[in-house]
């Protein structure tokens, strides 16, 4: 293998960028491989699910991340590794990569069993979430070339794309594309990619996306070419720092919500409509850590969550909804949060809008926009517990007394722009009409 072969095997499988690792002598199959010193490991690489093993003992504290893994051969031939994995160890914190070599039929054993200094693992990822991996000696000639490649530094990771334009360039172009476009009309994208008229207050979100090509969805995807999109309405566009925006949207995992169904969740912490509304049941209002909300009578507290040292100490940790009778209403577990958050989230961009109500509902978007790149789920809950962050449902069951009531179920948690440079450690606004 050599490095023009590695590449186009990566660009052939749908990868943009590929992660090196100098392995260590303890980078092997037994004592596993380090990747970082948080869990930032895992805004690179996608896995399939977290779960918590959580033992009763803090040294043992644990998540593990499944993830799609297959090493690639000396021929390009992919193989894959079905029991490879990311460990998260929330007490230091730090990821360790584990389970490559089992149950696959031509792994690198040679090289990963061995505590040889100097081996590169390259890691990359394609379009459909997969994780390809190649490892080879530090005195071989793919070695040898990648020393003179020219990389940027990432954590433990040494990076380098295999694009020829970078996304966020393509990005900037297209927002500014859209804000010289001034007044368009409201829109969204079918299934199929056709516009489509939209009158609806949350428009403005779906005729930016249209005009991204972006076809609406219910997965945790990012939107735009890794880049997390957030439209939010202002009233000026200078004055784009105080704001409500809605971060994300999870169903609770976890407590009566999930263990009794959503009817008796309403029907029990539920309340009449307040504008007089008939035989309708609402669930909303602003609910923050460490704080008993007046109308729902739910205390809202982070449980596994150190507020002093800003770290998870419990593996099975979740926010939860507690009602007075010391009952857990809701929750949602850390390790789905963790992964919503942290696969969505790691770089996102925030674009202000505008919106006229005539005969024809338009929109159009400020010059002046928000990124955030290389968050953290701490990051989060250190927001959460200060209440910069907190959850805002719009919920409601209509027809309540009926046989076949309707539900609309909308579990947001929300912040003001103001606070958004908390969430990322790389902060800027930028004005297209300079680019």
């Amino acid at each position: 293998m050599n490095l023009e072969r590695l590449k186009k095997v990566l660009v052939d499988s749908g990868c943009q960028k590929v992660y090196v690792k100098k392995l260590s002598a303890n980078d092997n199959s037994k004592n596993q491989v380090y990747l970082g010193g948080s869990f930032d490991v895992l805004n690179i690489f996608p896995v399939s699910e977290i779960r918590a093993e959580s033992p009763g003992d803090w040294e043992r504290e644990r998540f593990k991340a499944a993830c799609n893994f297959s090493w690639i051969s000396d021929e390009g031939v992919l193989y894959d590794a079905p029991n490879a994995q990311f460990i998260l160890y929330p007490k230091y914190p730090e990821v360790r990569f584990s389970g490559f070599l089992a149950n696959c039929e031509k792994a690198p054993s040679d090289l990963m069993t061995v505590r040889e200094t100097g081996r590169l693992l390259f890691l990359s990822v394609t379009d459909g979430g997969c994780i390809l991996g190649f490892v080879t000696s530090p005195n071989s000639s793919l070695a040898t070339e990648f020393s003179n490649v020219e990389t940027a530094q990432l954590g433990v990771f040494q990076v380098f794309s295999l694009l020829a334009t970078d996304s966020k360039y393509q990005l900037l172009q297209e927002l500014k594309r859209i804000h010289l476009l001034n007044w368009i009309n409201s829109k969204r994208l079918d299934r199929s990619g056709n516009p489509i008229p939209c009158d609806a207050p949350n428009c403005g979100g779906y005729t930016l996306e249209a005009e991204l090509g972006i076809t609406p969805n219910g997965y945790s995807e990012p939107d735009f070419l890794g880049w997390e999109i957030k439209q939010f309405s202002v009233s000026s566009f200078q004055k784009i720092s105080s704001k409500t925006i809605t971060l994300m949207t999870p169903e609770p995992t976890g407590g009566i919500y999930v263990s009794q169904g959503f009817d008796y969740f309403m029907r029990h912490y539920g309340y009449a409509d307040k504008r007089g509304r008939a035989d309708r049941i609402n669930f909303g209002g602003i609910h923050i850590v460490g704080a008993r909300h007046p109308t729902t009578k739910l205390y809202m507290d982070l449980i596994g969550f150190d507020n002093s040292s800003g770290k998870i100490r419990n593996a099975d940790g979740r926010i939860a909804l507690i009602d007075p009778n010391g009952n857990e209403a809701a929750t949602w577990s850390f390790a789905s949060m963790l992964r919503h958050w942290n696969k969505k989230h790691n770089q996102a961009c925030y674009v202000p809008s505008q919106v006229a109500k005539g005969l024809i509902r338009q929109y159009r978007y400020g010059s002046s926009i928000i990124l955030g790149v290389d968050t953290s789920f701490d990051l989060f809950l250190q927001q959460m517990a200060l209440g910069n962050i907190y959850y805002d449902p719009g919920i409601k069951l209509v027809d309540a007394s009926s046989n076949k009531p309707s539900s609309k179920r909308r579990s947001q948690f929300r912040t003001k722009s103001l606070y958004l440079n908390n969430l990322y450690r790389n902060n800027e606004i930028v004005d297209l009409t300079k680019i």
